[in-house]
């Protein structure tokens, strides 16, 4: 307790005396502590920085300034100059990082090795091209039966469906309507096996850009409408040249009997048609590309390997499977697999399928338009007079060679992870004659 007249605040100070208090006499050691501060008795927490001994330097020599915080791990999320474990250490509390479902081809693969990343196994290719199958044929069916109940409905009688092509409604422009739409069915059971299977962004069945590359494909579809034009004059000049043309009997049926079929043509061909490049130039082509024996060990298989990984197999493969689903006979054969292997050349050299998607289309258009024209939508396949095929070949091959080499002039990406510029200008080109 303090006494009256002490410096302390209770009572003024003595004249004379000065505001400090005196030194406690007492030695150092017996001196109390000051209020706050930490007993000498206890042990006290080392802090970074402080000297382990009177005169010790403050950080030795190879002290690590982290001594002592959470340690960092720089394949988690704490590293790069975040914060360690912002949600938590991991396995206690944090939710595991989500991976893609598709894997991507390795930087600067051609259009045919897109299907060769890391997912890749040998069964994988097989599986997906029975799933098309399986799919496929599952879904024409159930479009056949769909269409024969609505036929008996409509007409009270069972369709007949025996012939070669289905003649579900008895009508040549609804018949036609429903063999382009059980064709289309398999596009997108293409994209399912690309993804299911090969687990690959569908997009990558387009071109290497992982999309259709929409300004490149007008560019081609300015191509076909040129080839179409040339088809046409080659087309005319092998009639001349054959012994016994034919059509001469062919006459116009007027726009009431033409606009319906047309209409059906232009609304349905682009399907049909993109449907069996997705499947023949596209998934059958990357398919068997992805099968590159790369990691053969005997000789035979290294040997082999120099082939496979060309895309040359994979274009014979696709093509003869391409020549072997319709039915031509004699010439036409050579004719529908030469269509088959320049489509394939040019999608490989282009990177992607809108070359090959503009001519089938222009193609087929050309080919049902003019059948529409003149009353035949049933069309025939069976011989080919070889005039004709030469004649189809010919332009064929033109439209291919100024597609590569607009492609090359217009900077369009070729391999997987390239810069791609695809804006070009319209130009004209190339297209066939007989339906592909």
């Amino acid at each position: 307790m303090s006494e009256p007249g002490e410096a302390d605040g209770w009572t003024p100070l003595d004249p004379g005396m000065s505001g400090e208090r005196p030194a406690d006499p007492r030695p150092q050691e017996e001196r109390p502590p000051a209020p706050g501060s930490p007993d000498p008795g206890q042990a006290q927490p080392y802090t970074a920085g402080t000297p382990y001994w009177p005169g010790a330097p403050a950080q030795p020599p190879g002290w690590d300034p982290t001594y002592g915080q959470p340690a960092r791990d720089p394949y988690w999320q704490g590293a790069y100059g975040q914060a360690p474990y912002p949600q938590g250490y991991p396995g206690y509390g944090m939710q595991p990082v989500k991976t893609s479902w598709t894997v991507e081809a390795p930087a600067g693969s051609p259009f045919h090795h897109l299907a060769r990343n890391d997912a890749h196994r040998w069964w994988r290719p097989l599986a997906g091209s029975l799933t098309i199958l399986v799919i496929g044929i599952g879904l024409v069916m159930g479009l056949m039966i769909v269409g024969t109940v609505i036929a008996w409905a409509v007409t009270g009688e069972p369709p007949d469906t025996t012939g070669t092509n289905a003649t579900v409604f008895e009508n040549d422009t609804a018949d036609l309507a429903i063999n382009l739409a059980m064709l289309a069915v398999f596009l997108p059971v293409a994209f399912f096996a690309a993804w299911g299977i090969q687990r690959r962004a569908p997009g990558t069945l387009s071109s290497v850009a992982g999309r259709l590359r929409w300004k490149w494909l007008l560019v081609c579809c300015g191509l076909a409408v040129g080839f179409c034009i040339v088809a046409f004059g080659t087309s005319l000049v092998a009639e001349m040249a054959m012994d016994d043309p034919s059509g001469g009997d062919e006459e116009w049926v007027g726009w009431g009997q033409f606009l319906v079929p047309a209409v059906v043509i232009l609304l349905l061909v682009p399907f049909q048609a993109a449907a069996e490049e997705y499947v023949f130039r596209g998934w059958m082509l990357q398919a068997v590309g992805a099968c590159t024996l790369e990691n053969a060990k005997r000789k035979v298989g290294r040997a082999l390997s120099v082939v496979f990984r060309t895309p040359w197999p994979g274009i014979v493969v696709g093509s003869a499977l391409f020549t072997a689903g319709h039915g031509y006979t004699g010439w036409g054969i050579l004719d529908i697999f030469a269509f088959g292997a320049i489509a394939a050349w040019v999608t490989v050299r282009t990177g992607g399928l809108e070359a090959a998607i503009a001519l089938h289309v222009f193609n087929n258009l050309l080919a049902f338009m003019f059948s529409a024209a003149v009353g035949e939508l049933d069309i025939v396949q069976g011989d080919v007079p070889w005039e004709v095929v030469v004649a189809d070949i010919v332009p064929m091959v033109l439209f291919a060679a100024v597609a590569v080499r607009l492609a090359r002039r217009l900077r369009v990406q070729t391999v997987s992870s390239a810069p791609a510029e695809d804006d070009a200008p319209v130009t004209a080109g190339v297209s066939p004659a007989h339906v592909a």
